[in-house]
């Protein structure tokens, strides 16, 4: 944490000395907790407020809820470089009023995501402490071009929680543990933990997080955000530190599903508005959506929560269609694991052979023997010697597992079942009360739907849908390769007609 406690001091003099008379004191929530980017785009364009003060805002959230107060460790380190950022972003804007709807927003990306930014690139691993990139991922220049200011970088389950079976969400040997801003000694989820964090306590206006499988709807359900995986290859992986090429996709983390749709404009360079088109409140009318059963096992909580989102879909004019079953779920799920293990070591060897000479891995091989000197890790990494024991992208169980993915799960499995019932979407709930942080056993599981969209590439969206004792719930929807907008559209009209999302108030516990 040492790189972010140094750079955060240059940045966090109190906020009412930055601020202009009474910029602020105006508006109906004078710290912009819970501002979105248009909100924030017209108080700046009604010269209420500038882009340095937004920035300013959110380094001082930082200082006073991550480094201090809960102490969330939901950020790594911080763009020291942030606030002249902003100061140009202001003078670009006093002399033109053209601007996107991310000009001047403070985005904070997750700790895999390469940056020139001066902030290594660790994924939460020491061995990566001084890996700093030469060039930005293309991610990261498609935010820049749109305007946007990379605030700073987000703690994860260390290496995308691909180390040990036993770690815990949120967890790295770099960034420690993220803690929930619900409930704190209560899971974040992960592996995009701080970025979700980040954007539900208000530390950045907005967050991108990565995901394999859960990694950006575990997480955001769990911070009452909204999380968007889209279909693999829609937004570049490039200069992103891989661990499935297969599963692996970039995606926006928002506090609502307009800010979602603006993130994913700028990260797919798409046109303004290629995306937003599709927020229609009355999106739900007419659409069939399908419920498979046998996604994942929920509890009584999430089960009745469901319930009663369902009841929200109907009363939107939606037509259910229920009691549908996804085939071959146990079978694609060990197809999963092995395509993930093969793929991971392809894809670490690769990229650390190309790190500069600072880093002091070069292999997977070389990653694990640096790891094992190290005394004081938390988890074992027990993923990473496995996947070393795997051979290379020619071997027949790979190969077997990879066909066995595109027939069962694409074919199969979301194609076959969107077309026989004529779906635009099937949906679920996204997870079940967060759990417990256990730092010696990891994580306990309560209920996951990622997982056949994960496998399948196809895109997912999670919106908040009620909390249960200050913890929140998410539903997903999901849908075929590519429908991204209508995801949106669906995503969109439930969040208005339910308008769920409450800001955290960092409990420090509940009991079970």
């Amino acid at each position: 944490m040492f790189i972010k406690k140094c750079l955060t001091l240059v940045c966090s003099l109190p906020l009412l000395s930055l601020l202009s008379t009474n910029a602020l004191a105006q508006q109906p929530h004078p710290e912009l907790e819970e501002y979105s980017f248009s909100q924030l785009q017209k108080l700046v364009d009604e010269q209420q407020l500038s882009y340095q003060q937004i920035t300013q805002y959110y380094l001082t959230r930082i200082a006073q809820l991550d480094d201090d107060g809960p102490k969330l460790n939901a950020i790594i380190s911080i763009n020291q470089h942030a606030i002249e950022l902003a100061k140009a972003k202001d003078l670009a804007h006093a002399r033109t009023e053209e601007h996107g709807p991310l000009f001047g927003m403070p985005i904070v990306i997750k700790d895999n995501i390469e940056t020139i930014d001066a902030m290594p690139s660790t994924a939460g691993a020491v061995a990566l402490q001084s890996n700093y990139a030469k060039q930005d991922a293309l991610l990261v220049s498609r935010l820049k071009a749109a305007g946007a200011i990379i605030l700073g970088k987000a703690n994860l389950s260390e290496w995308a929680n691909f180390k040990s079976t036993q770690s815990s969400s949120g967890w790295s040997d770099v960034g420690g543990q993220t803690k929930n801003p619900y409930v704190l000694n209560r899971t974040p989820c992960g592996s995009s933990s701080g970025s979700a964090v980040a954007v539900a306590a208000n530390l950045a206006a907005g967050a991108i997080g990565t995901e394999t499988d859960g990694s950006i709807t575990c997480p955001a359900a769990h911070s009452a955000i909204v999380g968007l995986k889209p279909t693999v290859g829609l937004v570049a992986s490039e200069g992103v530190i891989p661990l499935s090429h297969s599963q692996d996709s970039p995606g926006p983390m928002t506090k609502t599903v307009a800010d979602a749709a603006i993130l994913l404009e700028a990260l797919t360079g798409s046109s303004v508005g290629h995306y937003q088109k599709h927020l229609n409140a009355q999106g739900l009318k007419g659409k069939r959506i399908g419920i498979a059963r046998n996604i994942s096992d929920f509890n009584e909580v999430a089960s009745a929560a469901f319930k009663q989102a369902i009841e929200v879909l109907k009363s939107q004019g939606a037509v259910i269609v229920d009691n549908l079953t996804l085939e071959y779920q146990d079978e694609l799920g060990q197809a999963e694991f092995d395509i993930l293990l093969y793929e991971f070591k392809h894809g670490v060897n690769q990229y650390l052979a190309k790190t500069p000479d600072s880093v002091p891995v070069k292999s997977l091989t070389q990653l694990i023997a640096f790891n094992a000197d190290i005394t004081e890790q938390r988890f074992n990494q027990s993923l990473l010697e496995i996947a070393e024991k795997k051979g290379d992208l020619n071997s027949e169980a790979y190969l077997s597992a990879k066909k066995l993915v595109r027939e069962k799960a694409q074919q199969q499995g979301i194609d076959k079942l969107l077309a026989e019932h004529r779906l635009d979407a099937l949906v679920a709930p996204t997870n079940g009360p967060a759990w417990v942080i256990d730092t010696v056993n990891g994580d306990h599981y309560t209920g996951l739907s990622s997982s056949p969209s994960a496998i399948a590439g196809y895109p997912i969206i999670t919106v908040p849908m009620s909390e249960h004792r200050s913890l929140p719930l998410g539903l997903s929807f999901f849908s075929g390769a590519n429908q991204e907008g209508k995801l949106l559209e669906i995503g969109y009209a439930f969040e208005q007609a339910t308008k769920v999302r409450k800001s955290p108030r960092f409990i420090s516990s509940i009991d079970d």
